[in-house]
């Protein structure tokens, strides 16, 4: 009889700890979900004269936004960074941009470079995606709109083309670089002890590319180990229409420092 109170009693433990750990992943998932990095205000986000810094308000924070801003585009790529780092990080590669004569918009996630607040659901995420687009698309009105979006920003990326797509304002292309299917799926693959339902921030990438009805265009390195290339085999079968660029060799950090990379986006643009 003690030995079944203690077995038990060992049972009842590691469901207490369990259940300790699942509810802590429930209210605290931000952060394993972004890594940001902040930036010191005085800090330029980058020295090119042609790259205009500022803010906007949305409630409860201020974002950061970069603006590369040509004499006379022929359009604007709106670019979701990833969950990790600021826009020191991402803003590279601006020469590709002025070369096709494209401007380029991206913007700091709350709590990322000199953003302010914290990023507290994913409605609240695809709120400030909207607002800050809503800010700069009037200024492109007749030219060519691609969004963008990297790794955590596919998600975003997919679902303001999906907005724009029921709008009647479908982007000219929405580029999805490193996309996971959804993040319910891809956290079924890394944590496969917690319970779907825990997750927050389902982003279903899958879901809202299928809405689209613009161009779409998938690029994934062949050797990620952190969204595995299944992820975008995924998204084309769904949608077969996708122009699709493994990038051989490229995993998921480096995908944007191979030539072929370079050369896809660069024709994809060109051809817009």
């Amino acid at each position: 009889m003690a030995y079944v109170i203690f077995l038990l009693s060992v049972v009842l433990a590691i469901a207490a700890v369990y259940a300790s750990a699942i509810a802590w992943l429930y209210f605290r998932q931000e952060r394993l979900l972004f890594e940001p990095e902040q930036t010191a205000p005085d800090l330029p986000l980058c020295p090119d004269t042609d790259v205009i810094e500022s803010f906007i308000d949305v409630p409860g924070a201020r974002l950061c936004v970069a603006h590369l801003k040509l004499p006379n585009p022929r359009g604007v790529v709106f670019y979701l960074h990833g969950n990790s780092g600021n826009l020191n990080k991402w803003l590279v590669g601006l020469d590709a941009y002025r070369e096709l004569n494209f401007d380029l918009v991206m913007f700091d996630y709350r709590g990322f470079g000199k953003s302010s607040g914290r990023i507290e659901s994913e409605a609240q995420l695809r709120a400030d995606v909207r607002a800050v687009w809503a800010q700069f698309a009037p200024q492109y009105d007749g030219r060519r709109v691609v969004i963008s979006g990297q790794s955590l920003g596919t998600g975003l990326a997919a679902g303001l083309s999906a907005e724009l797509c029921a709008e009647g304002r479908a982007p000219d292309l929405t580029m999805m670089v490193s996309a996971y299917s959804s993040m319910q799926a891809l956290g079924a693959e890394l944590y496969p002890w917690v319970p779907t339902g825990v997750l927050r921030y389902p982003l279903a990438t899958l879901e809202l590319a299928c809405r689209l009805t613009g161009n779409l265009m998938l690029i994934h390195g062949d050797k990620d180990e952190l969204i595995g290339f299944h992820h975008c085999e995924t998204l084309r079968r769904a949608m077969p229409q996708a122009q699709l660029l493994c990038v051989e060799g490229a995993g998921h950090s480096d995908v944007h420092q191979f030539p072929s990379f370079r050369q896809g986006v660069a024709t994809a643009l060109a051809r817009l």
